[in-house]
């Protein structure tokens, strides 16, 4: 879905869940009407009951508009990141779509529901602390 935007996804995903309950509804209908269970199973003919088809049918309504609802709040709140991010070959701060430079972290944190621990890798200890890895050199 490369090139595809946040409301591009969201319409087409909220568009999907629609027609999916429109089917629902619409088998609904066909089981009342040309009776399928009596058709392809050979039970007993139903007479047509608009009410329980009604009833079903609105039931199915409400259900989508949650969900659809639910749907829209879940896309609204969720961030994500996408294309390519320019990021400073020396400092490594990122450059945004206003040409502003921010720290990795700040950036991606702002962007994302992530969050950020900071350690030190064994090659950059063995580089800033370099007495406390002394004592290796002597033992090998």
């Amino acid at each position: 879905m490369e090139g595809v935007g946040k409301k591009t996804i969201t319409r087409r995903v909220i568009l999907y869940e629609g027609l999916a309950f429109l089917f629902i509804i619409l088998l609904i209908w066909l089981d009342e009407f040309l009776d399928i269970p009596h058709l392809f199973l050979g039970a007993e003919t139903t007479p047509v009951n608009w009410r329980e088809s009604s009833f079903e049918s609105v039931a199915i309504v409400i259900l989508a508009c949650v969900t659809i609802g639910i749907t829209r709040n879940v896309f609204r709140k969720m961030k994500y990141l996408e294309g390519i991010l320019p990021v400073c070959a020396s400092c490594k701060k990122i450059r945004d779509d206003k040409e502003c430079w921010h720290q990795i972290e700040e950036y991606i944190r702002d962007r994302s529901s992530a969050d950020f621990s900071h350690g030190i890798c064994p090659d950059c200890a063995r580089k800033l602390y370099p007495n406390l890895f002394e004592d290796e050199k002597h033992e090998t």
